[in-house]
Parts: structure tokens; sequence; C-alpha cells
């Protein structure tokens, strides 16, 4: 797959087209990648995502409190990989971009940039100015400048339709089985490790404390994780706690990332650490004493094993 950080000077042969923030890449948006893939393989021509770096909401302002996403931009491109798509633009959101009605985005930039010979879109896409393009909008476009027009229909799972807003959701809910069943993979999060209190090497468990890469990366719910750990080449197993350590620190309120790497005695202070969410096990517990949260946190690297 190529990669193009900006749209201008790009040649293609009958493009089959797509677009979308694709926030976690989930089934849904692999369902669509792989048909753009596939219609673009039936009609001779190359199969195109188009997506925006940053997210709208970043550059169209608002209270940005709470806000979260599934991906990151290199994690987006690494997962759209997988699908087969033959190229990948980012386009750079800006005021400017965000001012474009969808028909004036459509002509200017896929018509006129791109060459657009078919779109397919997914079936609740909206996008330019005041997200007021829809389907309608992409097919009297396409019957004015002469391309094709296609809707793919959502994929769906027992619990309703599949979207970044429902595994945010779960996530969020501490549903973490619901999330990777929605996302088709297991989610993960990267960071650097930071220096921590030393907590845990006092209890037994030495922990990597993480510091996440993007600021506005989701966290799961607060809680005890049976992860793997993406070390260089190395996967490690582990069992990971996100909250505020209720029984050692009380009275704190800021969420810490903290892992501890099973059979693993090497000094990981500023290294890059991909953790990868498998299982969890069980919710942030305030203990009487230091005693009880030693001997369940025992309980936990031993069911974190036998998971893993």
């Amino acid at each position: 797959m190529f990669v193009h950080e900006k749209y201008d000077g790009l040649t293609f042969v009958k493009p089959v087209i797509t677009l979308g923030v694709f926030d976690g890449v989930h089934r849904g948006h692999k369902a669509l990648l792989e048909y753009v893939v596939h219609v673009a393989r039936l009609t001779g021509g190359e199969s195109v995502a188009v997506t925006f770096n940053p997210h709208p909401r970043l550059v169209l302002g608002g209270d940005t409190g709470g806000l979260s996403f599934l991906s990151t931009l290199g994690e987006k491109e690494s997962l759209i990989r997988e699908t087969g798509i033959d190229h990948l633009i980012v386009i750079p959101f800006t005021w400017d971009i965000s001012n474009l009605s969808a028909f004036e985005f459509i002509k200017q930039i896929l018509v006129g940039k791109l060459g657009v010979y078919h779109l397919v879109v997914g079936y609740d896409h909206h996008f330019g100015r005041g997200r007021k393009g829809d389907f309608a909008t992409v097919f009297e476009c396409g019957k004015e400048f002469g391309f094709t027009v296609e809707k793919v229909e959502e994929v769906s799972a027992p619990e309703g339709t599949i979207s970044s807003t429902a595994i945010r959701e779960a996530l969020l809910a501490g549903r973490l089985e619901e999330a990777n069943n929605w996302l088709g993979y297991s989610y993960m999060v990267s960071g650097r490790v930071v220096k921590g209190k030393g907590i845990g090497r006092g209890l037994g468990f030495p922990t990597a404390n993480i510091e996440p890469s993007d600021s506005f990366k989701l966290l799961p719910a607060d809680g005890v994780y049976a992860v793997e750990v993406l070390h260089e080449e190395s996967l490690l197993k582990g069992i990971l706690n996100i909250g505020t350590n209720p029984t050692v620190s009380p009275y704190s309120r800021m969420r810490s990332v903290e892992v501890n790497i099973l059979d693993f005695d090497g000094d990981l202070y500023d290294r890059e650490l991909t953790v990868v969410f498998r299982y969890r096990l069980r919710d942030e517990i305030r203990f009487s004493t230091i005693a009880e949260l030693v001997a369940q946190m025992e309980l936990d690297r031993q069911k974190a094993a036998g998971l893993l």
C-alpha cells in the first residue's frame, strides 16, 4: 500500500475510492475497504481510501474534554494496509477543507484531483460542510461528473450495528470482549515507559508505567487486564492495571497505566511498548490491607498466565 500525504499530482487507473475517518478500522470499515479492493480488481482499476488527519473535531474546535479515539494515524495505516487497499491518501484537515460543501469537495478533490471512477460509501456516511453530504448528494454528483456510485450496507453483530461509537462505549464500560469482537482484533495502546513510584516492585510485582503516545488515545475502563506486551520483537505476557491505585494511594485521582510483565526482569525505562488487551480480569478494588492486595495480585497473575 502506498501512503500519500497530499493529493496534488496523483494519477490513478480507474480509481475506486472510498473515504472516511475510519477510527479503529473495525469490522464494518474492513468490509467496506475489502469491497473497494474487490471492485477495483473487477474493473481493472486501483483501490483508494481517503482519510483525514488530524481528526476533524480537533480542528473545528469546541470542548475536547472526554474526546478520545480508537486508533492513532499509524495504527490506522497499519490496519488499512491489511485490507489490501492499493493507496491511502491522508488529507490534512484544515479550516479550508472544513468549509467545502459536499458538492465542492467532490468536484475539487475527488473529481478534479483524484479522477474518481467509482465511489463507494458507507451506509450512514455524511461529509462536507455541516456534514450535509449524504448518499443522495453523492449520487447526484456522480450523474453530473460522470462517475458511478455505490452504497455498502452496515455490518451487524447480535448486539447491533458495529460502529466506532459503540466500540468506544463498550471499552469505557469494561466490555472488552464485545469491543474486541466488533473491532475484529484485540484493542491496543502504545506508549513510553516512564518513571513510577516503585510501589509495585516493593510489593513483589514490578511494573512498567506507560505514558500513552497519543493523549487522545482511548484508555479502557479502570480495572485489571490480562495483556500481551510487544517489546521490540518479543511478545510477552502480563497483567495490567488502569486506575488510581486506591489501596496504596487512597486520595489520588490520577489514572495510571501499569503493566507487570510475567517472567521478565529487564529494564524497560524509556522504551516504547505496545499493550494488547486480551481479557478483562476484574474491576480495580480498594482492599482493606496491603496483604489482601498482594494476595489478589498473585491470583490475577495466575489467572492471566492461564488465559494467555
